[in-house]
């Protein structure tokens, strides 16, 4: 350090580092905004991205009719999955419950790997982790895992869905684990996943995405390899397939798909599908009520109160046409949560559902919007929960707010819900996982992929009047309706169905001859 004691500053000094500290203040240039260059100094040189076209989703289909899209992202790390075009909504002709069942059975024994345990081994040598999700549309088995190790994770995915040896044991096993998860689904406090199960079966009466995404009870003993080996035969198909990945080269994920998912015969057998439901899914509206005592459902020092909920939804539109994105920027500008939300930056507490609703009805435990989306059809819906005693008036509140919808929507509004759209879009899509699934499903749906910049350039074209005339079309729908807990002054599915009918969104008056 003696050459910082004896001189190191002396030529700091002679380049004017003394008189640079002056300029803190501000006092050089006292008459110049902060926002303004300053006079005589250089201009700013910033670094400029190498081209939109470096980040394009590239997409290459195979002799067979599958799909391989890749999406470049630096990282040491990549993820690659298999999105399906299969779900719940496709069993209309099987046994429900048979995309649940492939979902816990994933990652299982193959013809490849003995067991679970060999899988997670094979990955642990990568640094990778797999998951299977099932959804009503599509079922997506993914791995992230060391970009060296694409050939192994490629032959992997290859394996777990096409060569799966569906074990008696497994078999039994997965029974075991979906019975607890359908008793664990009725006991726990928040019933979010069995309203949203509620609400499109009310919406799309027994059919396409209104059929049971959970298996049925009565389901799970029924359910075994032969019936899952039918149903694989026809949607287990090249064609109804894509292979996504984030993270790495193009030409190397084409090769390795060309190695372990070009000519491979699948444990069922090959062959062309013969039985694929290709029906669209039909909107019918309706009410599911399911009564129950929800005074126990948290118990302890501070047992949450008991609670009726109330879920009220109106078709919306599918994905893949134009009104998708006002609608989602209408969703967005409704917002709401629940009513012990902290606040804070970005938790949409200027939104309505809690400027009207939350704010002004110290009542009311939650009141929140959602908006399901799928490429037939769609379902915009509030979900809200309240004491019992005042289901009638909480109703009431909710029908208003679905007939303000089409109303004036404030300039100021407006933007606010299209930039927290745009933010939320773009925060998402910072995670790698976020961009797989993304690029998967929409090469599933449109065999191509809208960049972050055309959807956030989509997002601000939206005007006050494009959200009028959704809201106007989809107040022409039946409503759907799903309610749960004491349901004692629930108002009839006909008095919901007029107050979003009315001017108001008020409920008709009740007049009783003795109170």
């Amino acid at each position: 350090m003696a050459w910082l004691r004896r001189g190191a500053w002396g030529p700091a000094r002679r380049c004017g580092l003394a008189a640079g500290r002056s300029y803190s203040g501000g006092g050089a240039y006292p008459s110049v905004s902060l926002s303004c260059p300053l006079p005589g100094v250089p201009k700013a040189v910033f670094a400029a991205a190498e081209g939109r076209e470096q980040f394009e989703t590239r997409v290459t289909v195979l002799e067979n009719g599958l799909r391989v899209a890749s999406q470049k992202k630096f990282g040491q790390f990549c993820t690659v999955g298999l999105l399906i075009n299969s779900g719940s909504r496709h069993e209309a002709k099987y046994l429900s419950g048979i995309s649940h069942f492939l979902e816990k059975l994933a990652f299982s024994s193959t013809a490849q790997f003995g067991s679970k345990d060999e899988i997670l081994l094979t990955l642990e040598k990568h640094g990778g982790i797999c998951d299977c999700q099932a959804s009503r549309d599509t079922i997506m088995y993914a791995v992230s895992a060391d970009a060296k190790g694409l050939d192994t994770v490629v032959n992997l995915l290859a394996d777990v869905a096409l060569q799966p040896r569906f074990s008696d044991e497994e078999i039994e096993m997965t029974r075991m684990a979906i019975r607890f998860e359908l008793e664990d689904l009725n006991m726990r406090p928040d019933p979010e996943p069995l309203l949203t199960e509620m609400i499109h079966a009310a919406a799309y009466r027994d059919n396409t995405v209104g059929l049971n995404r959970f298996c049925p009870v009565e389901n799970t003993d029924k359910i075994d390899r032969e019936v899952l080996h039918s149903y694989l035969r026809n949607y287990y198909t090249p064609d109804r397939m894509v292979l996504a990945g984030v993270g790495i080269e193009h030409e190397q994920l084409v090769e390795c798909a060309r190695k372990h998912l070009l000519g491979v015969e699948p444990v069922w057998g090959s062959g062309q599908s013969k039985d694929v439901d290709r029906s669209v899914a039909q909107y019918t509206g309706g009410i599911i009520k399911v009564e129950k005592d929800m005074s126990d459902v948290s118990l302890g020092p501070t047992p949450i109160p008991e609670l009726t909920h109330i879920m009220i939804g109106l078709e919306s539109c599918s994905f893949l046409e134009e009104d998708f994105i006002p609608f989602a920027v209408l969703n967005m500008m409704m917002g709401g949560g629940g009513s012990f939300s902290a606040g804070g930056p970005g938790k949409g507490m200027f939104t309505r559902l809690y400027l009207n609703v939350l704010n002004r009805h110290h009542w009311m435990y939650n009141a929140t919007s959602y908006h399901h989306s799928y490429e037939d059809t769609g379902l915009l819906c509030i979900h809200a929960s309240a004491d019992p005693k005042q289901v009638r008036e909480m109703v009431e509140i909710i029908t208003r707010e679905f007939i303000l919808m089409a109303g004036a929507v404030g300039e100021v509004e407006l933007e606010r819900a299209k930039t927290q759209l745009k933010s939320m879009l773009m925060m998402n899509l910072e995670s790698r996982p976020v961009i797989f699934e993304d690029v998967g499903r929409q090469v599933l749906a449109t065999n191509t992929r809208k960049l972050p910049h055309e959807l956030c350039a989509l997002i601000s074209q939206v005007k006050s009047a494009d959200i009028k005339r959704v809201v106007t079309k989809m107040l022409h729908k039946k409503p759907a309706v799903a309610a749960l807990g004491d349901l004692t002054d629930l108002p009839t599915y006909e008095h919901i169905q007029a107050a979003l009918s009315s001017k108001d969104g008020r409920l008709p008056r009740k007049y009783r001859l003795f109170r």
